[in-house]
């Protein structure tokens, strides 16, 4: 689904990310874990285009991204992002029904006629799948944190993705509402197929729901299953030997 290799982009003048190599599979939920300033955004950033690279490759289902982050159409609509901030203007009289159906009006069908029918079906059927049905005629500037993430993953399913990409997309919601998004998450994971590649500040987390953990701090310090990235050495090495732990036991 996606391939790196050597890859080093720069912020002005420091290497941001330096000579990072990993790959992700269909089916798989990965992590990238590490301390503010290692590169974690800049890495994404670079894997959607916004950001140019100073050296490696990125292949992304199964095409090359060129140096100016150029990738096919009909490859950039099976990719999904959700940022860490959903920042729009509450002054906007957006629907919830009206946000989703944008998922497929980028696409560029022809509308009203020939898609209507298939747009109405696809934005409902997405809606169910996230359970916010209830909120499609509601407007987005009414919506609360769990409920935009959910109406935003609402967005991706609209039409079929096979990569999603997230920016600490649960931030800003309460435990038992970044409980739910994850739960949410994993299920949509298992039906459709995606990979997942997302960046995420919460360990235990990871541990219970991720396949892979990536320990970036500019360079690729480590990466595999939780249980072995996610070593106290591993852990002191990406965060500091002052590094310090606590697990809530439930």
């Amino acid at each position: 689904m996606l391939s790196i290799e050597r890859l080093t982009v720069y912020r002005e003048t420091y290497a941001a990310v330096q000579d990072v190599s990993f790959a992700l599979e269909a089916g798989t939920d990965t992590a990238i874990v590490g301390p503010n300033g290692a590169g974690k955004s800049t890495l994404v950033q670079a894997l959607l285009g916004i950001l140019p690279r100073q050296a490696g490759e990125i292949v992304i289902l199964g095409q090359p991204l060129s140096r100016k982050g150029f990738l096919p159409p009909r490859l950039r609509q099976q990719i999904a992002y959700l940022p860490q901030n959903f920042l729009f203007d509450r002054r906007i009289p957006m629907t919830v029904a009206e946000l989703v159906g944008l998922g497929w009006d980028r696409l560029g069908f022809q509308l009203p006629w020939a898609n209507y029918r298939k747009r109405h079906y696809a934005v409902r059927e997405a809606l169910a799948r996230v359970d916010a049905t209830h909120l499609k005629d509601q407007l987005i500037s009414r919506l609360s944190g769990g409920e935009t993430k959910r109406v935003l993953l609402a967005y991706c399913l609209v039409y079929p993705r096979r990569l999603l990409i997230l920016d600490e997309a649960p931030a800003g919601l309460d435990v038992r509402g970044e409980s739910e998004f994850y739960q949410l998450l994993y299920q949509l994971k298992q039906e459709q197929g995606w990979a997942i590649l997302q960046i995420s500040h919460d360990l235990d987390m990871v541990r219970r729901h991720c396949d892979r953990v990536l320990c970036l701090n500019r360079t690729l310090l480590c990466q595999g299953v939780p249980e072995l990235a996610l070593s106290p050495d591993n852990l002191s090495a990406a965060y500091g030997s002052e590094f310090v732990r606590y697990r809530h036991q439930h």
